[in-house]
């Protein structure tokens, strides 16, 4: 989702992918046009999933505005069709639900629209760049982030996570656990205190020496999910996984036999709460 790394984005338009794009929001649009904002709506049964982050209360227009973004955009989305088809498929299935997205891009809009009726969040690392996004689409809502680790450290940060006791799944927290390296400690209470039901990890950066690189959002999407108190599994959604970090960081935390669909460069996880499997991650 970073603007930085040219080979996310091809500045030649894919037809092919734009009209796919367009397709599956018609088809969010056709699901949001009867689903009611009550209680039995289907899906994560979160009374405040749906509280607020909508364009005038109206999630028809959020898919409205994504749908003419897409379709005049020079700009295509980092991810493929068959990719975004994964989380799609998914959210199609909970919303309205609570969806945490580690990134803020030209794609941003297209998730938010998928989950018109929930609580979509996005946390991007610089804050220029959120400046950038949030002036074209002031509806979305993001934070900024500072992470504490860089790429060059990945192979350190695992031997570190073996020997910090605060790491380790026993604990199993990020709120003010400033022992722990590769937890999030610094993030604002509404992502503490909300079960996300839905987690992307495609960013921070992760391509450079100096970038954060993704090891503290895999890890801290992982305590997320296994802190989870409410019923059902969290989706955890991991871009670029081709990377050597992303995939042991993932088979480290993320672990392979929650490894439910691959397509591409993305990895689909279906995580348990660790009330259901024990004191590890994998």
């Amino acid at each position: 989702m970073q603007k930085q790394n040219h080979s996310h984005f091809k500045p030649e338009r894919s037809w092919c992918l734009v009209i796919s794009l367009v397709g599956l929001l018609g088809g969010a649009l056709f699901i949001s046009l009867f689903l009611k904002t009550s209680n039995n709506l289907i899906g994560c049964n979160n009374n405040k999933a749906q509280e607020k982050f909508l364009v005038d209360d109206n999630p028809q227009q959020l898919l409205l505005d994504a749908i003419l973004h897409y379709a005049t955009s020079r700009v295509i989305p980092q991810q493929n069709i068959n990719e975004i088809r994964i989380s799609f498929d998914v959210l199609k299935n909970r919303t309205p639900c609570n969806f945490l997205v580690f990134g803020l891009g030209h794609d941003s809009q297209m998730w938010a629209s998928f989950n018109s009726r929930g609580n979509t969040l996005f946390l991007e690392e610089d804050p220029k760049w959120v400046e950038t996004i949030l002036k074209d689409a002031p509806f979305l809502h993001a934070e900024t982030v500072k992470y504490r680790t860089m790429l060059s450290e990945a192979d350190e940060l695992v031997e570190h996570f073996h020997k910090e006791p605060d790491c380790s799944a026993k604990k199993s927290f990020i709120r003010g656990n400033h022992g722990c390296k590769l937890a999030l400690d610094m993030l604002s209470d509404e992502v503490y205190n909300k079960e996300w039901d839905l987690i992307m990890i495609d960013a921070p950066r992760g391509y450079f020496a100096e970038a954060p690189g993704r090891m503290a959002a895999i890890y801290s999407a992982a305590v997320m999910a296994r802190n989870r108190k409410g019923k059902g599994v969290t989706h955890v959604f991991l871009h670029d996984v081709e990377r050597k970090v992303e995939k042991i960081y993932a088979e480290l935390f993320l672990c392979r036999k929650y490894l439910v669909k691959g397509v591409g460069r993305l990895w689909h996880f279906e995580i348990p709460a660790a009330s259901n499997v024990g004191n590890s991650f994998c």
